[in-house]
């Protein structure tokens, strides 16, 4: 396991008791407990709430290292979000990331897609019209994306569904946390889009977040070798078959190549619990909302985040949220 800090501990505790006691779904009791949270967020204050900033500061674990990014997040609802993040200790200037509607706020602006040259027997390159379609394809996966990364990060703010990405709710069961006893919502959007949302049974505020995605990658070490090192956080290792001896016949390697490939299918099928942590929640003129963020995937806790400042309903420059293309 990765260490980050003493938190790893932590984390490795909550995933371990976060088992919901499964029962029929309950639309109406998961709304009694969303509205119970508003009201500990700031109740009629929440729904005055038209636009956020916010500024803090994140780690990142990327190999042994921690990374710090700075960033600030704007907000302004229903459907503008947009983060600045710069790293100090390198020389790569400032990324921006987020949406304005359905339209992907993304900058350094990448260039123009350009074909792969055509290879002797190969299909052609693919048209200046199909690689704009691609290019406008992976913009709107890129927007839908961030939606749904906004959705996890404002649950533990607002509580509720918002109009960029509406959701379904659903009380599934009570856990117990290290925070203590939670309620377990279903969380559902378009398509696939699907969540666990736990609030605390007596604070009533939201303890975190966690989904299932698909793993980052596979790597597949020897029987009996030891689990490689510094590997991508979501990388699931696999134990590949015994390795075959030099005499080994033709058939016999084939045979080894499709069930190393078979493993790997198999492995990337299943999915891993992503975890997003609500932490340390504070005043902020009258609501109530966390300055520390955990971030973590299977057993790796991946980010951790401090918030410096919000300021609500403060003015945003429009420019933030232009779109360039």
């Amino acid at each position: 396991m990765r260490v980050f800090g003493h938190w790893a501990l932590v984390v490795s505790l909550a995933a371990s008791v976060l088992a919901a006691q499964a029962q029929k779904a309950d639309p109406a009791k998961a709304e009694e407990i969303l509205a119970a949270a508003r009201k500990a967020l700031g109740g009629d204050a929440l729904a005055g709430v038209k636009s956020v900033v916010m500024t803090g500061q994140t780690r990142k674990l990327q190999g042994n290292n921690l990374v710090p990014v700075e960033f600030e997040i704007d907000i302004e609802l229903p459907d503008r979000y947009v983060r600045r993040d710069e790293i100090p200790a390198q020389e790569n200037g400032p990324t921006s990331a987020g949406f304005n509607g359905a339209d992907l706020i993304q900058l350094p602006v990448p260039g123009p897609p350009v074909a792969p040259p055509a290879r002797p027997g190969g299909p052609p390159p693919p048209t200046p019209e199909q690689l704009a379609a691609q290019q406008q394809a992976q913009r709107k996966a890129r927007v839908t994306s961030l939606k749904q990364d906004f959705v996890r990060f404002t649950l533990g703010m607002f509580a509720g569904s918002p109009k960029t990405l509406p959701l379904t709710f659903a009380y599934v069961g009570q856990a117990e946390a290290p925070q203590g006893r939670a309620d377990v919502i279903d969380v559902k959007g378009e398509g696939t889009f699907a969540l666990r949302l736990f609030v605390n049974s007596e604070t009533h505020l939201p303890i975190m977040v966690s989904w299932q995605q698909p793993p980052a990658g596979v790597a597949m070490k020897a029987p009996g070798a030891p689990a490689p090192e510094n590997l991508p956080p979501g990388t699931v290792i696999v134990d590949a078959p015994p390795p075959l001896p030099e005499s080994a016949s033709q058939a016999d390697k084939d045979k080894y190549t499709k069930d190393v490939a078979d493993l790997r299918r198999q492995a990337m099928a299943k999915t891993i619990e992503s975890r997003l942590y609500f932490q340390d929640y504070r005043d902020v003129g009258g609501l109530q909302w966390p300055f520390r963020l955990r971030r973590a995937i299977g057993p790796d806790t991946i980010e951790e985040t401090t918030l410096d400042r919000y300021r609500v309903n403060a003015k945003i420059d429009p420019k933030k949220f232009e779109v360039v293309k």
